[in-house]
């Protein structure tokens, strides 16, 4: 409030009647809240934090392909890479020590097809790498993604209206048929459950793909594997950075028919309820920090399902470049970030930050305990 021209007793008269004629000080002493007080020490304020982040939170992507020269790193995601089946142990290792429960696995396979038949293989990467993972951290939960994208040599998430004649002739050219690519998604989670993931995670915002998927697993005896399902996944630009590691980009068209309109939240609701309905055993909201708010919305319309949020590539890589060109500090940044998605309901958070946040909460947590 601006002052007239009086002394410095006087401007503290006005400031204290100011103060005590507030509606919060009414009746009290100058001030009776404060606020601050709890805010005076690292571990005041770890003692009065509401959202607690740890490294249990974290789900970390790995992207896996044939070969055997090692990790290849992702021009686009630096510290992230494609790992060779004979370069995981190392890795994986290193991902259980810093206390990070969960990995999620993409597959570049040798070979595509319009089917993606590498993706339901015995000896598919996928499959592979699975297997090697439960030899070397057997506790470590693997969770694998279900889909077609990466496994098609259209880049697309299902089987295409595509021939002459069309499949459907009431379709336009080149749409992803639903009903047959449910058929394939069944055919993948029972092939990951062979191999021993423990979790199946459909990604590909096919309608019916959690109810198709919970058959074809029960029916095979594999009614313990839980599904994750990628309820509410947007059509997004934040994804780029992800084609290009999982080298999957569509080669026409874009995913705007099956995945979902950034403008849109009712319709996140809706796509969780059936999915619930169908027996998903998590939800997960995609991306995550231009839809903190869609996080919050699923978060509180299904309280008693697990919900994940998927910290995507493209978020990544501009923390990274921003960080790297020194714009942010990037430790303090990304687990600022992370704070925000899991403080808007997320239980889960998928990131390629994941082992360097635990590496760092692990240090401050070391720093308050001194």
């Amino acid at each position: 409030m601006p002052f007239p021209d009086i002394s410095l007793r006087e401007k503290d008269a006005v400031l204290k009647e100011h103060l005590e004629s507030s509606p919060v000080n009414s009746g009290a002493t100058f001030p009776v809240v404060r606020p601050r007080r709890l805010r005076r020490s690292p571990v005041l304020r770890a003692m009065v934090r509401e959202t607690e982040l740890t490294a249990a939170d974290f789900i970390y992507p790995m992207f896996v392909r044939p070969g055997k020269d090692g990790a290849r790193e992702i021009p686009s995601m630096p510290g992230i890479y494609q790992w060779t089946i004979t370069a995981l142990s190392e890795e994986v290792e290193s991902i259980a020590n810093l206390g990070i429960p969960a990995v999620i696995l993409f597959g570049i396979p040798e070979h595509k097809d319009p089917v993606g038949v590498e993706n339901f293989s015995v000896d598919g990467i996928v499959q592979q790498a699975i297997r090697a993972i439960k030899k070397i951290v057997p506790e470590l939960v693997v969770i694998t993604d279900v889909c077609m994208c990466e496994y098609t040599d259209h880049g697309h998430c299902g089987l295409l209206n595509l021939g002459d004649p069309l499949p459907d002739p009431s379709l336009p050219e080149g749409y992803v048929l639903n009903d047959p690519t449910l058929e394939v998604l069944g055919k993948v989670a029972v092939s990951h459950a062979q191999a021993g993931a423990d979790i199946v995670a459909p990604s590909g915002m096919i309608d019916g793909m959690v109810g198709s998927i919970r058959k074809s697993l029960d029916q095979n005896k594999f009614e313990n594997i839980a599904i994750l399902s990628y309820a509410v996944k947007y059509a997004s630009a934040f994804y780029g950075p992800f084609r290009d590691a999982a080298e999957s980009p569509p080669k026409f068209g874009d995913r705007k028919s099956h995945q979902m309109d950034p403008a849109n939240v009712r319709e996140a609701l809706r796509e969780a309820e059936l999915d619930v309905s169908e027996g998903a055993d998590m939800l997960m909201v995609k991306p995550a920090l231009p839809y903190l708010d869609v996080i919050h919305r699923v978060h509180s319309q299904f309280p008693q399902i697990p919900l994940g949020a998927y910290n995507v590539s493209g978020e990544y890589a501009m923390l990274k470049a921003a960080s790297e060109r020194g714009w942010l500090d990037e430790r303090k940044t990304v687990l600022e970030a992370l704070t925000g998605i899991k403080r808007a309901g997320a239980d889960l958070i998928l990131t390629y930050h994941a082992k360097e946040a635990a590496r760092w909460l692990a240090e401050e947590s070391g720093k308050i305990g001194k």
